[in-house]
C-alpha cells in the first residue's frame, strides 16, 4: 500500500515509513497537483486538510482526525483495514523513503558511534541519503507502540 501525505502530517509520515509503508510526504498545498501526484502513483492520500476531502472524488482519501500520531494510525489502520507487518518494520529510510539495505558491520566502523559498533552486528543503509540504521532502542519502542495500537483496534 502506497501514500502520500500532506505537509501537516509529517510525524505520521515517520511512522508510516518507520513500519515499511511506501510514504511520500508531499509540501504541495494545492490539491488538484496532489490529486495528479496520487493518481500517477497510484498512492491513498492522507490528509488533516478538511477543504481536500469533498473533492476526493477519483482517488482514496484518508481524513485524519488527531493530532497524536499514534491516533492517526489506529484510524488509517482501521480505515484501511490493514495491519502493520513486522517483518516490514524499519526497512524503508525515515528521511527519503529510499528502502534500506543491508551493509557489512566493518563497513560501518567510522559511520556510526562505537558502542552502536560495538554492540550491534546488522546494520542497513539509505542507498539515496546514506543514512545507517541499526536495531537500537526504538525498535523496543516501535514495538510497544504498535500493540498499544493492535489492542485499540483489532481486539
Amino acid at each position: 500500500m502506497r501514500f502520500i501525505l500532506t505537509p501537516e502530517l509529517g510525524r505520521l509520515a515517520k511512522w508510516l515509513r518507520i513500519l515499511g509503508f511506501d510514504t511520500v510526504y508531499s509540501s504541495q498545498t494545492n490539491f488538484s497537483c496532489l490529486l495528479v501526484e496520487a493518481l500517477r502513483d497510484n498512492r491513498i492520500i492522507i490528509t488533516r486538510n478538511s477543504r481536500f476531502v469533498n473533492k476526493a472524488r477519483v482517488t482514496r482519501l484518508v481524513h485524519v482526525k488527531s493530532d497524536s500520531p499514534t491516533e492517526q494510525l489506529k484510524q488509517v489502520f482501521k480505515e484501511l483495514s490493514i495491519k502493520p507487518d513486522a517483518e516490514m518494520m524499519f526497512s524503508r529510510c525515515i528521511i527519503c523513503n529510499t528502502e534500506l539495505s543491508e551493509i557489512d558491520k566493518p563497513k560501518v566502523k567510522d559511520k556510526v558511534p562505537e558502542y552502536v559498533f560495538n554492540t550491534q552486528e546488522d546494520f542497513l543503509i539509505c542507498p539515496c541519503c546514506r543514512r545507517i540504521y541499526w536495531q537500537g532502542t526504538h525498535w523496543g519502542n516501535v514495538t510497544k507502540t504498535l500493540k498499544e495500537i493492535d489492542n485499540g483496534i483489532y481486539s
